[in-house]
């Protein structure tokens, strides 16, 4: 029994001996070959760039959100701004701008003056017919010239404030250009969401962000969302808005900006942004028990940066589909050649 013990160990070992050796030749061509992988590493972004000269160029106009500016596109406080209090937000928009002067050159100066005016008549009035100046009270029916005037002067007043007012009417009702950026809007409750036809049917979904959410990103409390509408600025957009329950309405007040989103049907209304900038709004129409938690914020970019959020969507410019198209067709056709 000793013999054959020891005649099986040798044999063992034997074995294991072979199959060290057998395996060592791998061992050795992995330990090659594992340094070549960080020079492989370190080529890869070389090859890129040669094949894309222009991916520095993209990688630094890549989309970050913008940050709000104090002030601009949101409501200021009697603290904040004094004067502010007595007209409305400031106004980014050919519209609202019209609109703005309409209120503070016109609207304000004239019922500024017929109220001072009412009230001198009446101060007027009560001091000189009081009871202890006119025992007797009057019995005057009627006089020509007060009824000319206070006829004449009020219709003269109305129509320079009606010249304006249908001059702004029309200007909101006009019909966005067949390159206008489409994106629509629609309300849920209690939150949007915001598609765009136009660039491979992105769509995004906004909900308000909670009070510490909103005060780290440094935006004001119950207007700041997670998903903002991103548009380009100086841009014809035409803004489609419905709705999936109930009726809402895509309101924001620095755009001079408002309209109902009602189920089953599109509305559809003209807006050019004039500049750059971080717009806010809510839903202005009743809708719920959450109608107050959804607010709309607009983030207005240059071109270039919404072609780069556009990108970063997953979505495409339009025409970048149709360009692609010949490219893609004319690769084959290459391929025997070389």
């Amino acid at each position: 029994m000793g013999q054959r013990d020891t005649r099986m160990k040798k044999l063992f070992l034997a074995a294991v001996a072979a199959g060290l050796a057998a395996f060592a030749p791998l061992s050795a061509v992995a330990q090659d070959a594992a340094p070549a992988a960080p020079v492989a590493a370190e080529a890869a972004p070389a090859a890129a760039a040669a094949a894309d000269p222009a991916a520095p160029a993209a990688e630094a106009s890549a989309y970050t959100p913008m940050a709000p500016t104090k002030g601009k596109g949101m409501p200021t406080s009697y603290q904040d701004d004094p004067a502010k209090s007595l007209t409305f937000q400031d106004q980014y928009s050919a519209n609202g701008e019209y609109a703005l002067w309409m209120h503070d050159m016109i609207l304000l100066p004239v019922i500024t003056a017929i109220s001072l005016l009412v009230l001198g008549l009446l101060l007027y009035v009560v001091i000189r017919f009081n009871r202890k100046a006119n025992p007797v009270a009057s019995k005057t029916t009627h006089n020509t010239a007060i009824e000319v005037i206070w006829t004449i002067v009020p219709v003269i007043i109305l129509v320079i404030i009606a010249v304006p007012s249908i001059t702004l009417l029309a200007r909101q009702y006009e019909t966005p250009p067949a390159d206008a950026v489409t994106i629509k809007a629609t309300g849920y409750q209690w939150y949007w969401g915001y598609e765009y036809p136009d660039h491979g049917g992105i769509e995004v979904i906004s909900n308000m962000l909670d009070e510490a959410a909103a005060l780290k990103a440094g935006e004001p409390h119950q207007l700041a969302v997670d998903k903002r509408m991103v548009v380009p600025a100086g841009v014809p957009l035409r803004i489609q808005t419905t709705a999936s329950d109930v009726i809402h309405a895509f309101a924001v007040p620095s755009l001079w900006f408002k309209m109902d989103a009602v189920p089953g049907r599109l509305n559809e209304k003209l807006l050019t942004i004039k500049e750059p900038g971080v717009y806010y709004g809510q839903c202005s129409e009743l809708c719920g028990a959450r109608h107050g938690y959804m607010p709309i914020v607009v983030e207005a970019l240059p071109p270039a940066e919404f072609a780069a959020w556009v990108k970063s969507q997953g979505g495409a410019m339009p025409g970048e589909a149709a360009e692609a198209a010949p490219a893609a067709e004319a690769a084959p056709a290459a391929a025997p050649a070389a």
